[in-house]
């Protein structure tokens, strides 16, 4: 068994493609449209066949999670890009990019090498060996 997808709500279905497809590797299929609900979405896939549905429709409140206080559910999406060097690299590159970085790279307690940004809905991504 194993996660086909997992999918996340945006106001910026555009934004958040280019994010995911440049910083991540990841490809897009064609947007999908339901003009009757006003539904849009994308999958973006990556190379071990993990994707991720990016959704749009004016109906959907903003989440209450923020920086400082998270609520119950799904709280990060973890990519690993390989070496130490990577998370370090792709790091800067989303740093440069203006994207805020809240956790520098690091060890864990638990043994990770990683580090955690926000994508452009604040959503959180960690960056792992």
């Amino acid at each position: 068994m194993r996660i086909e997808h997992i999918a996340l709500w945006t106001n910026d279905l555009e934004g958040m493609k280019e994010f995911y497809v440049n910083y991540f590797q990841g490809t897009s299929n064609q947007k999908y449209c339901n003009l009757a609900k006003g539904f849009e979405s994308y999958f973006i896939s990556f190379a071990t066949g993990a994707r991720l549905e990016i959704m749009r429709m004016p109906t959907v409140i903003p989440s209450l999670n923020s920086i400082d206080k998270q609520h119950l559910g799904l709280i990060h999406l973890a990519f690993s890009v390989g070496s130490k060097e990577k998370v370090d690299e792709l790091t800067e590159q989303l740093r440069n990019g203006g994207y805020r970085v809240i956790s520098e790279p690091r060890y864990t307690g638990d043994g990770y090498y990683e580090s955690c940004i926000l994508d452009p809905d604040d959503n959180r991504v960690e960056i792992t060996i």
